[in-house]
């Protein structure tokens, strides 16, 4: 089993959301969980992951890791070249190192292009950034090019975001 988190700010909470899926292949979610967090640490410039990881820990607690293989997360694992940790890292710290967590993020970030490997799918000609850390780069990239869907985003993964960002 896999789980996909992301969060959601909206005004004055954070809606966090876990989908849990069987294999690369579902398009339908197996499970959803949902969080509101009312209590949400204000944005620091350049320390994101601290405010978004307490909202995913809150719905990770609800699963149990041992079934998990891997976790998606909507971020960069690094920030750098260096190792610098994104939200990712820190969330496969906050796990006691144990959990495989892969990074999926829209965007690149200029510094960390060794540890990132670009993902095209279906027609788009912009690529997911991928990192994991936990498991083999290359085997994370392939895992998202081969998750169901034909466009950019797999399904499961657009289905995330809309229910986050639903009321």
């Amino acid at each position: 089993m896999y789980l996909a988190i992301d969060v959601h700010y909206k005004t004055n909470y954070a809606k966090s959301v876990g989908l849990i899926f069987l294999s690369k292949a579902d398009e339908v979610a197996h499970e959803v969980f949902v969080d509101i967090i009312n209590e949400v640490a204000s944005y620091q410039p350049g320390q994101f992951y601290k405010r978004e990881l307490p909202c995913l820990l809150k719905t990770i607690s609800k699963v149990d890791l041992n079934t998990i293989e891997a976790i998606l997360v909507d971020g960069h694992v690094y920030i750098d070249n260096d190792g610098n940790y994104g939200l990712g890292g820190y969330l496969y710290e906050a796990l006691g190192n144990k959990t495989p967590i892969i990074g999926v993020a829209k965007r690149a970030f200029h510094a960390n292009k060794e540890t990132v490997k670009e993902v095209y799918r279906g027609t788009s000609q912009n690529p997911l950034h991928v990192s994991a850390i936990g498991m083999n780069l290359e085997r994370a990239a392939q895992f998202i090019q081969e998750m169901h869907g034909n466009h950019r985003h797999p399904t499961l993964l657009k289905i995330l975001d809309g229910i986050t960002k639903t009321k």
